[in-house]
């Protein structure tokens, strides 16, 4: 006797765009300082600046706001050259994104502080860990990345927490109410990556289900994870 099979939906992983501008920002405890720094340029305690936080924390979001601001280029840390600097501050102003240990042109980063200097020109450097955590062999360098200013984004609080739920579902043009929010705030990391990541998960599941995303769907995926 022939079976018949229930065809299984796929779940394409498409791209979604993810709002960066300040009227979309999340304010709350753990990003305060950080943000009072975009709105204060140009007066700002110096004209190198480091954001640090963990993944997702917003450093992306605040630097998007500052570069519509500053009218600053962007660029990843790991992809800037020697070559690359004069280019990269012509605008006067530079979002240097997710500087990482050992993953990065020791020689360009020098140079573009550096430059900026001269130039009088702001930058603005974001990263998950300070610098004084890094081994450079540059020992100029190393002594004035740790001399910059460093600014730190914390874990979310509750009511950020929850906020940032909302938001990545919004991001993702996802109906949520407010028991899954409550059900996934009680039971996921406060983080903000495990915040994108569950989000990421329920939109993936429930298309892939065609279901709604519904607390009883949470606590299935959640069982599994």
């Amino acid at each position: 006797m022939a079976v018949r099979v229930q065809p299984r939906q796929l779940a394409f992983a498409l791209p979604h765009a993810e709002s960066l501008t300040r009227d979309n920002f999340l304010e709350g405890p753990a990003n305060e300082a950080a943000l009072s720094l975009i709105e204060s340029w140009p007066d700002w305690p110096n004209r190198v600046m480091l954001l640090v936080g963990p993944e997702g924390a917003g450093k992306s979001h605040l630097a998007a706001i500052w570069a519509e601001k500053a009218g600053a280029r962007s660029t990843a840390a790991h992809a800037l050259s020697p070559n690359a600097v004069p280019g990269a501050l012509a605008t006067g102003a530079l979002v240097v994104e997710d500087l990482r240990p050992a993953d990065f042109d020791e020689r360009a980063m020098f140079h573009l502080l550096n430059l900026a200097r001269e130039d009088a020109a702001y930058i603005l450097i974001t990263a998950r860990v300070p610098p004084s955590a890094y081994e450079i062999e540059l020992r100029d360098l190393r002594s004035r990345l740790r001399a910059v200013p460093t600014v730190s984004l914390s874990p979310p609080d509750d009511q950020l927490f929850r906020g940032l739920l909302i938001k990545f579902c919004a991001d993702r043009q996802m109906s949520i109410d407010e028991t899954v929010v409550s059900y996934l705030a009680s039971r996921i990391e406060r983080s903000y990556a495990a915040a994108r990541r569950a989000v990421e998960l329920l939109d993936t599941e429930a298309l892939r289900l065609g279901r709604p995303v519904t607390r009883s769907l949470a606590a299935e995926l959640l069982r599994n994870v």
